[in-house]
C-alpha cells in the first residue's frame, strides 16, 4: 500500500439558515489510499453483552446502542462517515499536532506508544451511543480522555506511518459541533447558523467553546503555547505541528469555503461541492485533468507521482431534519465526480444489495498494520465503480478522462434529478405508515430501485467505452 501520509478529506456542515428548506446538511468525501474497499452497512441496534473489541482495545459497551449506516474501510470496525436512526451524523478528518509528532518520534527511537481508540472507532462509538450531537461530542470526548489515540488508521501501515489525531463535524437538526482533538486534549466549537468546513487542519483558535480539563497549562508546560501570550489559547496555532506543511489542505479548505458561502446549499449544491477540481478558477482542471491532478483537490484522485492521498473513496450527503422525520443519506461510492449518489434509509434496516460487500477480504482486521490490499470482487457496489473510475482513466496517466467523465457525468446526473424530485414523496409514505416493517420497506425498495437503475447505467457505460473487463483485474487481481 501507498505511504503517503494521510493527507486529504473534506467534510461541511450547513445549518437551516443557510438551506432553502431550514434543514440542516452535512457533507463529506472520505480520501483513502487508491483499491482500500469502502462498503456501506447497515448496523442494528444491539443491547450491550459484553466488552467492544476494538483494533488495539476492548472497553465496555453501553446497554442499548442506535441503529446506524457507516462507511468504512474494509479492515476497520469504525467508519469514515455515518449517520444513525436518531439523525446525528459524524465525519472524521486527520490532523498532524504536535502531541502526534512527539508520540510518532518517541515510537520510533523505541519508547512504543500506549495503544488507543482509533479515529474512526471514536466515531463509530458517537453515532452508537448519543441521540444528539451535544451528546456523540461528550461520548466521544469521554472516550477520547480515557482512551487516547494511537495506532494507525491505514491499513497494512505501521503506527508511526499511519498514526493521526482526528477532528471531526458533529451534526444533528440543530446544527452541531467541530471537534477537534490533540492527543487526549481537545476543542470544540458550536455551530448553530452559516457553514462550517473542516480539511487536515485545526480550525478552532480562541474561539473554543468547550475544551478538555486543563488545556492551557498543559500547553504551556509542553511548550506549545507561550505564558507571555496570555491566556486565551489559540488552539490551532498551539497544536499544529510545525513540521507538517498545511499546503495540502489549506486550499482545499478555503475552497470548500468559498463555494458554501455562494449561497443557499441544497443536497445538489452540497454534491457539487464534493465533486469540485476548482473548476471554473485559474486553477481549472487541474491544469492537465481532474484524474492526474496537480493540486489536492475537493473530489480526490490518485496521481502516479504519489503526492495526492488517494482516490475519493465514498462520499455522502445526509439531510438532518427533526427526530419525528427520517434523515435522508445520499451515498456515492468512489470518487463523486464519476458516481452517483444513491439515498438511504437508516429507517430501512439495510442497504441495498452488493453496497455492503467488500472484496476478497473481510475484516475487522487486527492489529490493523497486518492488513493486506483487498481485491476485486464484481458482487461488491463499490468494486464496481472503481471499475468505472479506471475505465474513464484508460490508464494511469488518464488519456480519456476529460471526454469521458462528462458522458458519465450527464448520465448519472439525470438519474439523481430524478431521485431528488422523488425522495421526499417516498420519505413521507414510509412516515404515514404506523407498522415499521411496512416503513423499511417503502424506504428499502425504492433504494434497492436506485441502485439497480445506477449499476444499469453503469454498465451501458462500460459497454459504451468499450471497456476490457482486465482494466480493473489487472491492477486489483484476485
Amino acid at each position: 500500500m501507498t505511504t503517503t501520509r494521510p493527507w486529504s478529506c473534506d467534510t461541511f456542515l450547513v445549518a437551516g439558515d443557510r438551506t432553502p428548506d431550514g434543514v440542516t446538511l452535512f457533507g463529506k468525501n472520505s480520501d483513502r489510499p487508491a483499491g482500500e474497499t469502502q462498503p456501506l452497512r447497515h448496523h442494528a441496534a444491539r443491547r450491550g453483552s459484553g466488552p467492544v473489541q476494538l483494533a488495539y482495545l476492548e472497553i465496555p459497551d453501553v446497554e442499548h446502542t442506535h441503529a446506524h449506516l457507516g462507511a468504512s474501510p474494509w479492515w476497520c470496525w469504525g467508519h469514515e462517515i455515518g449517520v444513525n436512526e436518531q439523525g446525528v451524523a459524524i465525519g472524521n478528518e486527520a490532523l498532524f499536532t504536535r502531541p502526534l509528532a512527539d508520540a510518532v518520534s518517541a515510537h520510533r527511537d523505541g519508547r512504543p506508544q500506549q495503544p488507543g481508540i482509533l479515529g474512526m472507532e471514536l466515531l463509530r462509538l458517537g453515532l452508537e451511543r448519543a441521540a444528539t450531537a451535544e451528546q456523540a461530542l461528550e461520548v466521544m470526548t469521554s472516550l477520547l480522555e480515557e482512551y487516547g489515540q494511537w495506532g494507525t488508521g491505514v491499513g497494512g501501515q505501521p503506527p508511526e506511518e499511519g498514526a493521526y489525531d482526528n477532528a471531526y463535524v458533529i451534526a444533528d437538526a440543530s446544527g452541531g459541533w467541530v471537534l477537534e482533538t490533540a492527543g487526549r486534549h481537545w476543542a470544540a466549537r458550536r455551530v448553530d447558523s452559516g457553514t462550517c468546513s473542516l480539511s487536515n487542519q485545526p480550525t478552532i483558535r480562541a474561539d473554543a467553546d468547550r475544551t478538555s480539563a486543563g488545556l492551557l497549562a498543559a500547553a504551556v508546560d509542553a511548550g506549545w503555547w507561550s505564558a507571555a501570550a496570555g491566556p486565551e489559547l489559540d488552539f490551532a496555532r498551539a497544536v499544529t505541528d510545525p513540521r507538517t506543511p498545511l499546503q495540502a489542505s489549506v486550499v482545499r479548505l478555503q475552497r470548500s469555503r468559498q463555494l458554501l458561502a455562494e449561497g443557499p446549499v441544497d443536497p445538489r449544491r452540497a454534491m457539487g461541492v464534493l465533486r469540485d477540481h476548482y473548476e471554473g478558477t485559474f486553477l481549472d482542471g487541474p491544469f492537465f485533468t481532474a484524474a492526474l491532478p496537480d493540486l489536492l483537490t475537493l473530489c480526490m484522485h490518485e496521481h502516479p507521482a504519489g503526492f495526492t492521498w488517494g482516490n475519493t473513496a465514498s462520499s455522502l450527503v445526509c439531510t438532518l431534519p427533526d427526530q419525528d422525520d427520517l434523515a435522508t443519506a445520499w451515498w456515492a461510492a468512489g470518487t463523486p465526480c464519476t458516481g452517483v449518489y444513491v439515498p438511504v434509509w437508516v429507517a430501512a434496516g439495510r442497504v441495498p444489495t452488493g453496497m455492503d460487500r467488500g472484496g476478497s477480504r473481510t475484516g475487522p482486521v487486527r492489529p490493523p498494520e497486518s492488513a493486506q490490499p483487498d481485491r476485486f470482487d464484481r458482487s461488491s457496489y463499490w468494486w464496481r465503480f472503481l471499475h468505472l473510475l479506471e475505465v474513464a482513466k484508460d490508464g494511469e496517466l488518464a488519456w480519456r478522462f476529460t471526454e469521458r467523465q462528462p458522458v458519465i457525468r450527464a448520465a448519472f446526473d439525470r438519474l439523481e434529478e430524478q431521485w431528488l424530485e422523488q425522495a421526499p414523496g417516498i420519505r413521507r409514505r414510509a412516515l404515514s405508515l404506523r407498522d415499521h416493517d411496512d416503513r423499511a420497506a417503502v424506504l428499502a425498495d425504492f433504494s434497492q430501485r436506485c441502485a439497480d437503475e445506477a449499476v444499469e447505467v453503469l454498465e451501458r457505460l462500460l459497454a459504451g467505452f468499450d471497456a476490457d473487463p482486465a482494466t480493473i483485474a489487472e491492477r486489483w487481481a484476485v
